[in-house]
Formats: C-alpha cells, sequence, structure tokens
C-alpha cells in the first residue's frame, strides 16, 4: 500500500505495545464505570489529564454505565447532540455540562 510509513521491526513491536496498553487502559476504565466504581465527573476529570482516556469515545463510555443500555446510551446522546463518533477529548463544555447533569 502506497503512502504507509515504513517501520523498522522495532518500531512496529513499539507501536503495538503502546496500542495494547491503551487497550487495556481504556477496558479498565469501562470495567470501573460498569461496576460503579467510577463516576462520569472522575471519567471527565481523568480525560483531561490522560491521553489514553481522552481517545474513549463517548457512547463506549455511557453503554458501560450500569442500567444503560446501547440503545439509551444513543438516545441520551441524541438528545445532548453528540456524534456517535465523538469521543471524551472532542466534546463541548456545554455537552459535558448536560452529560455531568444527567449521569454527574
Amino acid at each position: 500500500m502506497a503512502g504507509l510509513p515504513q517501520l523498522t521491526d522495532e518500531q512496529r513491536r513499539a507501536a503495538l505495545l503502546k496500542a495494547a496498553e491503551a487497550r487495556r487502559v481504556r477496558a479498565e476504565v469501562k470495567a470501573l464505570l460498569k461496576m460503579g466504581s467510577m463516576t462520569m465527573p472522575e471519567l471527565l476529570d481523568r480525560a483531561d489529564t490522560d491521553p489514553i482516556v481522552a481517545k474513549l469515545k463517548v457512547l463506549s463510555a455511557l453503554e458501560s454505565l450500569p442500567k444503560l443500555g446501547k440503545v439509551k446510551a444513543r438516545r441520551t446522546m441524541e438528545e445532548i447532540g453528540i456524534s456517535e463518533s465523538r469521543r471524551l477529548r472532542g466534546l463541548g463544555s456545554q455537552q459535558r455540562a448536560e452529560l455531568l447533569a444527567r449521569f454527574g
């Protein structure tokens, strides 16, 4: 494929390790949300400081909340005006405020 960067084996290995770590951290955060050990305000605060958590999709985070399934999560995002592809880092101040009002 044209345009792909040519990585050495060492660079490729480092990138794979970095990606695996990011997946592990995001899975851990979603598990904490599901158990109720982490709240929405805590999640948004952590997203401000942790670039890995900041890349977590809002839909995925909402679906991880207790008593909030896929349908309610999508409906909530539609009501607030958040795109399904939006990540925590990309939330506007009004969107954050509305999420905190509903789940804070």
